[in-house]
């Protein structure tokens, strides 16, 4: 695990030849301060939200790649004092899918920062996050050692047709996307890395119906206090040391956790899908993509009888998807 985690940092040197910086406003950071680090492509319709939620939420400064947008992406962060963007041309897939990148970048400005990883699509929820700014959270799990916060990606869609309301840039998604799926999950325990791999909700239940073992993982790590030795190495959902995956209570009881409201179900999922499953550039030769394009309704609804609308963070824990531990 020593070595593995050595050759992914090794990677991370070599693929920052890559990056070229757009703006680099790292000078701004002070110690204390959480970061956000962020991979993105033709997202600019979905910044000035995200970025305003994770501003409210407690994020002092933003470390983000722009991996070949052609959207006015980097024109729309020029100029903002809390934004840092750096571009570059070259495979996502070649890169980790992006994470050497941002192990890069983690590696050279937030060591001994409390970081968040998230895709432009995930809002990120944890206990009291309608009460308490993420500073508290830091906070208290500084004061109880703890390194590493997990977060299960919960997918949100809309009831009917995806492209029945259209998304506007600056609007919050969960106006549109408002449903999940309350159960419909499978869990298990990785014995290599030892971190949870959890599977199912809309994507296993519409598109992946006849190979749930397929569907994409929605166990993710997402906020860590970093240390230059730390490595992620399978997108947010495994880090190394091994530790870190450890987020969860293996003699009873619950650890605290949060979700990533995942709203990747707006009017724009077709077009960007049909982009991705082309460009060939994400994980398993874009698997996921091509399951997208088998459905023979271009625009699916996943909803279902058993949708749920969602409230707040407290409906998930009634639920059990995340937990407030013993966060009091």
């Amino acid at each position: 695990m020593r070595l593995r985690r050595k050759r992914r940092l090794l990677r991370a040197m070599r693929k920052s030849r890559e990056l070229s910086a757009v703006q680099d406003q790292t000078d701004c950071i002070r110690p204390g301060d959480i970061l956000l680090v962020a991979t993105v492509r033709n997202e600019q319709i979905r910044l000035p939200y995200f970025l305003e939620y994770y501003r409210k939420l407690g994020v002092n400064h933003f470390l983000i790649v722009d991996n070949g947008s052609v959207d006015g992406t980097r024109d729309y962060l020029r100029g903002m004092p809390d934004v840092s963007v750096w571009h570059t041309m070259a495979s996502y897939k070649n890169s980790g899918f992006g994470i050497d990148w941002m192990n890069h970048l983690k590696r050279r400005y937030a060591h001994g920062h409390w970081v968040l990883v998230v895709d432009p699509d995930e809002l990120f929820v944890y206990p009291f996050c309608d009460s308490r700014p993420l500073r508290a959270l830091t906070d208290w799990l500084d004061n109880s050692a703890i390194r590493s916060f997990s977060a299960m990606l919960v997918d949100v869609y809309p009831k009917g047709a995806l492209d029945a309301e259209p998304y506007r840039a600056g609007q919050d998604p969960l106006e549109i996307t408002n449903w999940f799926d309350s159960g419909n999950y499978s869990i298990k325990r990785n014995p290599i890395y030892g971190n949870l791999w959890i599977q199912g909700g809309p994507r296993a239940r519409v598109f992946f119906a006849d190979q749930p073992k397929k569907a994409p993982a929605l166990n993710k790590i997402p906020l860590v206090k970093w240390d230059r030795r730390y490595a992620y190495v399978s997108s947010t959902h495994v880090l190394l040391p091994r530790g870190l995956n450890h987020v969860y209570e293996t003699d009873g009881g619950e650890k605290a956790s949060g979700a990533l409201l995942h709203t990747k179900f707006l009017h724009t999922f077709v077009t960007k899908a049909e982009e991705e499953m082309l460009r060939g550039q994400h994980y398993a030769g874009s698997a996921e993509y091509k399951a997208y394009a088998k459905v023979p309704n271009k625009q699916p609804e996943l909803w279902c009888k058993w949708s749920e609308r969602y409230i707040n963070w407290r409906q998930l824990e009634i639920l059990g998807l995340m937990s407030k531990g013993n966060w009091a």
